[in-house]
């Protein structure tokens, strides 16, 4: 993979200065941000070279370090200024290196261009077929703070930047062993997106590898921009509204999932990390499961799996008891319902489709707006729109109560992309309960649990656990045994049938 770019036909640098400048200035015409400085050197000043770079992506300081230090370079190291040849420049960067500072050389003029799209000095000089090329990369990167889309409650509070080498780094420094295994490859003709995937050798499941292997193999032609582009090349079913990977901003969260045999992804300029295979049980667990006492989390993976079925299935159990099932419901309470309902002139179905279309767009509302205002606008409009429909016989009471726990409940979804699939399947979910009551929400039901148990990701069941059942991995779904009865090391995991999560 990391190879791919080896076979391309290499374009070679001219010995002739004035043929690499017309180059140079015929790719990077009219790019006004590329400088390019002639020098001489040699005696009676007669030899040329020229350095290019992007100023903007240039760091001004290291400029100026690598000026001085090639000055001082070949003053000091190859003979006086006025006395160096071009044969003594070649002489001792291709037999010596450089001291102070790393070059690389190159013989190749689309790397020598590559290089400098890349932050790096590129020196040209006559007579000599290679270039030298000094990294400065001088953008300014986003700090180490804590994760925006996973809040840490307790546990490591850092987070993945923008940075790929940085984000590496964050990983190694959690997982300090000579099996986390690491391979890049670059990405698109116009972008040259850096991508990585990495693995524990020992606890990932071969095929599994392979597979995915197999998935990316052509990745190399596309323009990756984000992450997530990369999902719907590795994922088993496209059209499927249950995701099948995972995302991370937290290199804790990362490193247990290697821990587990899982392949975590990541491109350069995006802090997001994928983690592949995503299997449905890990969509409700946390890194803080693993931080807090036993009882304490069982008791909160149970929440969450209550607020699954409730925001899944609330509205339309609803619109299903007071349509075709009111005998099912107390006397009282039915009471109650009827009274509340009097005078809403839409049947339950339409009444629950408007304040479900209104709590969308609030919730979608809330996330574009800025920062500051979008928290109050989202909740000071809530309170208008439900309040103002209770009074406008738009909604009852009852509907604004579903619908406000419906949304509530969708919030305590760990994993975002699986509250998106709650919003999605809710309404084909209620068009049932509308039309079919218990037996249309059984239908649905079948027809889902189907789907899921056909799913696959990257080779593996996507029910794992649940369906085929092992009994022997139910300590980590639905109830977490004590730390001592699941930790062990994940060294030759993907031998057994079922690895843990």
């Amino acid at each position: 993979m990391a190879n791919r770019q080896a076979d391309k036909e290499q374009t070679p640098i001219s010995t002739n200065l004035s043929d690499n400048l017309q180059k140079i200035e015929t790719i990077f015409t009219n790019c006004q941000d590329l400088q390019i400085l002639n020098w001489r050197y040699g005696p009676d000043l007669e030899h040329t070279a020229f350095s290019v770079y992007f100023g903007t992506l240039i760091q001004e300081k290291k400029l100026n370090y690598m000026k001085a230090s090639l000055q001082d370079l070949v003053t000091h190291e190859v003979g006086p200024a006025t006395m160096v040849t071009p044969e003594d420049v070649m002489f001792f960067f291709e037999r010596h290196g450089v001291s102070a500072q790393s070059a690389i050389l190159l013989n190749d003029m689309d790397q020598a261009v590559q290089d400098i799209l890349n932050g790096h000095l590129v020196i040209f000089f006559n007579q000599w077929n290679k270039a030298l090329s000094y990294p400065a990369m001088g953008l300014h990167s986003r700090q180490i703070t804590e994760p925006i889309t996973e809040p840490v409650v307790q546990g490591p509070h850092m987070s993945t930047v923008e940075n790929l080498q940085q984000n590496i780094g964050l990983l190694r420094s959690l997982l300090k062993s000579p099996r986390f295994k690491i391979e890049t490859f670059t990405t698109g003709q116009e972008t040259r997106r850096e991508v990585m995937f990495g693995y524990l050798e020992g606890a990932v499941n071969p095929e599994s590898l392979a597979e995915f292997r197999r998935r990316i193999r052509d990745l190399d032609k596309e323009e990756i921009l984000e992450t997530s582009y990369i999902e719907e090349w590795i994922e088993e079913s496209a059209y499927s509204p249950f995701p099948q990977v995972r995302y991370t901003e937290r290199p804790d969260t990362a490193v247990a999932a290697l821990l587990d045999g899982r392949i975590v992804v990541m491109v350069g300029g995006t802090p997001t990390i994928l983690i592949c295979p995503g299997l449905f049980v890990e969509f409700f667990a946390t890194s803080e499961d693993y931080y807090q006492r036993t009882v304490f989390t069982t008791l909160i993976r149970l929440l969450r799996i209550g607020a699954f079925l409730m925001a899944l299935t609330l509205p339309s159990i609803y619109i299903a008891l007071s349509t075709f099932h009111p005998e099912l419901i107390p006397t009282v309470l039915l009471l109650a319902i009827l009274d509340t309902r009097e005078g809403i002139p839409f049947p339950a179905f339409v009444e629950a489709l408007i304040m479900e279309f209104f709590f969308e767009l609030l919730r979608e509302a809330g996330i574009r707006l800025p920062r500051p205002i979008g928290p109050a606008v989202s909740i000071v409009g809530a309170l208008v729109i439900g309040e103002a429909a209770m009074q406008a016989k738009i909604a009852s009471p009852m509907m604004v109560i579903v619908v406000a726990l419906t949304g509530i409940a969708s919030f305590a979804i760990p994993q975002y992309s699986m509250a998106i699939t709650l919003r999605i399947l809710r309404f084909p979910l209620m068009v049932l309960a509308s039309t079919l009551g218990g037996f249309g929400m059984m239908i649905f039901f079948l027809l889902t649990f189907l789907h899921l148990t056909c799913l696959r990701s990257l080779g593996q069941p996507y029910m794992m656990t649940l369906a085929p059942m092992q009994g022997r991995q139910w300590r980590d779904v639905f109830i977490r045994f004590p730390l001592k009865a699941l930790m062990h090391s994940p060294r030759n995991r993907h031998l057994h049938k079922f690895p843990r999560n």
